[in-house]
């Protein structure tokens, strides 16, 4: 859980341990004395409706947000332009690896932390 003050946002990192990226936030974000709600959405994925919630938060096409290069994506035929927004989220919800990490949200906003710096602009907001 987070240990934050009402003047501090809390924030929630979606991580996966074994992405640098994902490291790199949580660490930073740890570095300024935040300890962040850790959503291991691998291990526990989202579903569709959460999915969709998320993106919406990050104000970023779904396609952005997706792992383009991991094999099931391709597997998926999900490269083809006439996949909705609907299935790609589909694909997500059950491929969470297909989800781009690490996501961070604030009360302040959500961004896809990479480069892991980009954590620090939900400091700043």
């Amino acid at each position: 859980m987070t240990t934050s003050s009402a003047s501090t946002p809390e924030f929630t990192i979606y991580h996966n341990a074994r992405c640098s990226n994902s490291r790199g936030a949580l660490a930073l974000l740890r570095e300024h004395g935040i300890e962040p709600q850790i959503v291991d959405y691998i291990a526990e994925p989202l579903n569709a409706a959460q999915l969709k919630a998320l993106i919406a938060r990050l104000h970023m096409p779904v396609r952005d947000v997706m792992r383009t290069k991991e094999s099931i994506y391709a597997e998926l035929g999900l490269a083809a332009d006439d996949v909705t927004d609907d299935a790609l989220i589909a694909a997500i919800a059950a491929h969470p690896v297909l989800l781009n990490r690490p996501i961070v949200v604030s009360s302040k906003g959500a961004l896809l932390c990479r480069p892991p710096e980009r954590v620090l602009e939900l400091l700043t907001i």
